[in-house]
């Protein structure tokens, strides 16, 4: 019989309330501006700037909030990052019951936003070591991340409908959201800094660029997620899809969107109470390349199920990748470096996330959404193989807890 997985600490399931209030509330909030700020222009550029207006600050501003992880309580830098958000959150919702937002208010807001992301990435994955014992970081991780999924999956849903009733009822949720979080937060006992204070350089803001180029199985696990998403990413074609080869309405689009969700999350309660233990590097590129193959079926399919199976067993197979990397990337890592490491992590994440949206959508405007997807998934395919040759360490790697790299 299984030996029965150790429980949590308080603390960390302390954590794992924030995290899930956090994000369900940032998803909240997303759609609740991405409804008012269309609302208010009926511009589709807008809603492109919403993203844009994020993604600057949050890639401009991600080093310097590395190294302030690793020289600060890791908690208060989160709840810094939860606070900005609470603030968009209750300025908005003011702003709605008065009557006095536009568009040049919602934008300052997603600035705001975009520096509570370059907080909170970072801190909120260097403060998983310091809340577990290491031989609970593969389990810790699948648990955090699962959480993730369920407030993607949910926060949406619950966002439009809270905004059916207008929408400062949807931001003051948000706001009550965050409040309970920050309160989960503050909960946990002091974190002692990783490192000690020191002024901000050139150096320690590229240490961990550096530490990671000198890494090849951190460099090669970050990388591969970069280019595997930003290769088969698809989400921006989902609404073409859904109304224009699926021929289904919105609701059949809601279901795409939650399917890659689901997926994961199915993954991740499992991975939560069986971790990988053995083969680890090859069950990584494995998953990848399910990752690609799924978005090939995903492509060509004009079947409605199938077409949903296949993104849900996309969001499977990245879960196992995203749990393998997130865990080697902190095991790997110093502690005293993991705030910058994590920062450099979080940049090559948004990098993919939003880039492989811009690529899909571009390339799709030229070849078609067919040919743009099927490019990806082959592309995805591609990566996988050819970084099973460039490091080879990282695939013959039998177990998250070696050393030896």
């Amino acid at each position: 019989m299984p030996e029965r997985p150790t429980r949590f600490s308080a603390s960390f399931r302390r954590f794992l309330w924030t995290r899930l209030l956090g994000s369900a509330a940032n998803q909240i909030l997303m759609v609740a501006l991405a409804w008012q700020i269309y609302d208010l222009t009926g511009s589709a550029f807008d809603l492109g700037l919403v993203g844009l207006a994020q993604f600057v600050p949050a890639l401009l501003l991600t080093l310097p909030a590395g190294h302030w992880v690793d020289r600060a309580d890791r908690r208060r830098v989160l709840a810094a990052a939860l606070l900005l958000q609470a603030v968009a959150g209750l300025v908005l919702g003011m702003g709605s019951v008065a009557g006095w937002v536009d568009r040049a208010m919602i934008f300052a807001m997603c600035v705001v936003m975009g520096v509570a992301r370059a907080l909170q990435m970072p801190s909120q994955q260097a403060i998983v070591p310091a809340l577990v014992p290491i031989e609970q970081l593969p389990r810790a991780f699948a648990a955090s991340s699962t959480l993730l999924k369920i407030a993607v999956i949910g926060g949406p849903v619950l966002g439009g409908f809270l905004y059916a009733f207008g929408p400062q009822v949807a931001y003051f949720t948000c706001l009550a959201f965050l409040v309970v979080s920050i309160s989960y937060i503050a909960t946990i006992p002091r974190i002692r800094p990783a490192g000690e204070a020191s002024p901000i350089s050139v150096a320690s803001l590229l240490a961990g660029v550096a530490f990671i180029w000198r890494k090849k199985q951190v460099l090669g696990a970050i990388s591969l997620d970069l280019f595997a998403v930003l290769l088969g990413g698809a989400t921006a074609l989902l609404p073409i899809y859904a109304k224009e080869i699926l021929a289904t309405g919105p609701w059949g689009l809601g279901l795409l969107r939650a399917a890659p969700a689901a997926g994961a999350l199915v993954v991740g309660l499992v991975l939560a109470q069986r971790p990988l233990a053995r083969h680890v590097g090859r069950r990584m590129f494995a998953a990848v390349a399910i990752y690609g193959a799924a978005i090939l079926v995903f492509a060509v399919s004009r079947d409605f199920a199938l077409s949903f199976a296949a993104l849900a067993v996309s969001g499977a197979a990245d879960m196992v990748s995203v749990v393998v990397r997130q865990t080697l990337v902190q095991l790997d890592t110093p502690d005293d470096m993991r705030g910058r490491v994590s920062a450099v992590n979080s940049v090559f994440i948004g990098a993919s996330n939003e880039l492989g949206e811009f690529r899909a959508g571009t390339m799709a405007a030229w070849i078609g959404p067919i040919a743009a997807t099927l490019v990806g998934g082959a592309g995805t395919l591609l990566v996988a193989a050819l970084w099973m040759r460039g490091f080879p360490a990282l695939a013959r790697r039998d177990r998250l807890f070696d050393r030896g790299t």
